[in-house]
């Protein structure tokens, strides 16, 4: 198993989205970077953690608990010219963007980027490296156990 941390814009598509959405579960669409597109294409499996983190707001930071729910697939949003996603060099015999779906596993009080950054156990964290603007890293076990067990208290 292996843990992630995902970015969406809550204006885009927040915690409350996911709560509400039909079966609690989402495709994760509209990555338009290749590093993170790998990490969901070569990576990701199922049932693997995720750190749902709202960016890009007033107060960022971890919003919920989720988990992925089906493998990379076509992320059907770049073939679209009305999508915001659309990209024009990919066809439908060799796309170039996938994503994986998540599911709610529970939202939680937020934990702020703030907050992250006061742990030294979490001082290699991606997401409080400066200048990285990774949509999706990886989070080591140690991480994922120090959040939910000591921020969390899971």
């Amino acid at each position: 198993m292996r843990y992630w941390l995902m970015k969406s814009e809550p204006e885009e598509f927040s915690i409350d989205d996911l709560v509400a959405a039909p079966k609690q579960s989402t495709a994760w669409i509209g990555v338009r970077n290749y590093q993170a597109r790998n990490f969901m294409r070569d990576q990701m499996q199922l049932g693997d953690g995720v750190f749902f983190y709202h960016s890009s707001c007033p107060e960022p930071g971890i919003a919920g608990l989720a988990e992925v729910s089906a493998p990379a697939y076509p992320d059907a949003t770049q073939f679209d010219k009305k999508s915001p996603y659309h990209d024009p060099k990919a066809t439908r015999e060799t796309p170039r963007w996938v994503h994986v779906d998540v599911k709610l596993v529970r939202k939680t009080r937020l934990v702020s980027l703030a907050e992250l950054r006061e742990h030294q156990e979490l001082a290699d964290m991606r997401v409080l490296a400066r200048g990285n603007r990774l949509s999706i890293t990886p989070i080591e076990p140690g991480e994922w156990k120090f959040i939910t067990q000591k921020l969390m208290k899971l």
